[in-house]
């Protein structure tokens, strides 16, 4: 159910390419909201605005903050249409919008997409989190001397605008990334395209990435049950790759942190996705941990069809960590730090690691 509520903003605490941050007086009440400027119009102290309150009364995993639907003050635009792009995001919604996607003929970038031959063993990383992101990609910057060209794409199955990213513009701005690419109903990369499919071709033909990281926008849907978890689509990532030649490595969900059951160790999601719906082959890369630890782990793949069905290397992750923290860049997860998970972030550089390998090869 969707809940909204009037308030007048009292101040603009942040603003970033795509995001306006602000605090925003409601009866009295200070509450923190979002607003996305190129989707409700410029937002201005003492403006009247409505707000999207659903995930916060909920209490639910949107970063304890509302989101601005409407300026109510500024309720009309200047009536300027875009006059390139036609595909709609966000479609049949209010806020739905066109971008000017990489295959469109419109598009300066259509003849590379329609010429693509194959992906010819591009190195493509695919994760489960957001938070996965960042030690994976400055792993790939560590092992390769920051030579290496870093594509993120973001899918759709978490927050769709980019822009909500903070660590995205963070990792861009410390050169850790390259460029942005928003797949599906995602929207605000610096390529838009209408699947991962094109998603993973303007990478290659476009973006002219040396490797790509694939992770979901911040927030994750999960219900404990066995298919229904959002991230489950890092098994159909992994077929996509395949089908375009690329050489897919599988970040490994890990941690000896979180108290749920079903997450310890290697997370059900992970077996799940790389069990049961990734069909074709894949590399999965394991941090060096402790040997106790990494046992529980290499038992949990030994009794799943992982064992059969795809690789497995153990690779040494502390290079991404060590990258992000000579550029000051903080890891979060679920609320936990680098030293109150270690092991997955090491995960997720282990996985940077085994691309870069693969970048440096001859």
């Amino acid at each position: 159910m969707l809940t909204r509520i009037k308030g007048v903003v009292k101040t603009i605490d942040g603003v970033r390419r795509g995001v306006c941050e602000t605090t925003v007086d409601v009866a009295g009440e200070t509450r923190r909201a979002v607003a996305y400027p190129d989707l409700t119009g410029p937002v201005r102290v003492g403006d009247e605005v409505l707000l999207n309150t659903t995930a916060v009364g909920k209490r639910l995993g949107t970063g304890g903050v509302d989101f601005v639907m409407a300026n109510l003050s500024c309720p009309v635009d200047n009536g300027q249409q875009n006059e390139i792009g036609h595909i709609v995001k966000s479609r049949y919604t209010p806020v739905q919008h066109t971008v000017l996607t990489v295959e469109e003929e419109d598009s300066p970038d259509r003849s590379a997409i329609e010429e693509f031959q194959s992906l010819s063993g591009l190195p493509v990383v695919v994760g489960q989190l957001h938070s996965q992101l960042a030690p994976a990609a400055a792993a790939i910057k560590r092992r390769t001397q920051n030579r290496a060209r870093v594509a993120y794409v973001m899918t759709d199955s978490s927050a769709l605008p980019i822009a909500f990213s903070r660590i995205v513009s963070e990792l861009l701005e410390k050169k850790i990334i390259d460029c942005t690419i928003t797949a599906g109903q995602a929207f605000g990369g610096e390529y838009e395209t209408v699947n991962i499919y094109t998603a993973l071709i303007a990478a290659k033909e476009v973006a002219n990435a040396d490797a790509v990281v694939v992770c979901p926008g911040p927030g994750h849907v999960g219900t404990g049950t066995l298919l229904g978890f959002s991230a489950i689509e890092q098994g159909e990532i992994v077929n996509s790759i395949n089908m375009l030649a690329g050489s897919a490595i599988a970040i490994a969900r890990i941690s000896y942190a979180d108290p749920r059951k079903r997450h310890q160790g290697l997370s059900h999601h992970t077996l799940t996705a790389l069990g049961m719906v990734a069909l074709t082959k894949c590399t999965i890369a394991l941090p060096m941990i402790d040997q106790m630890k990494l046992n529980m782990i290499q038992e949990q793949i030994a009794h799943s069809p992982i064992a059969y069905r795809h690789s497995v290397r153990v690779l040494d992750g502390s290079s991404g960590i060590m990258e992000l923290q000579d550029k000051g860049v903080r890891m979060s997860s679920m609320g936990r730090s680098y030293e109150q998970d270690p092991e997955f972030f090491l995960s997720a550089a282990a996985a940077g690691a085994l691309a870069a390998e693969r970048i440096n090869q001859p």
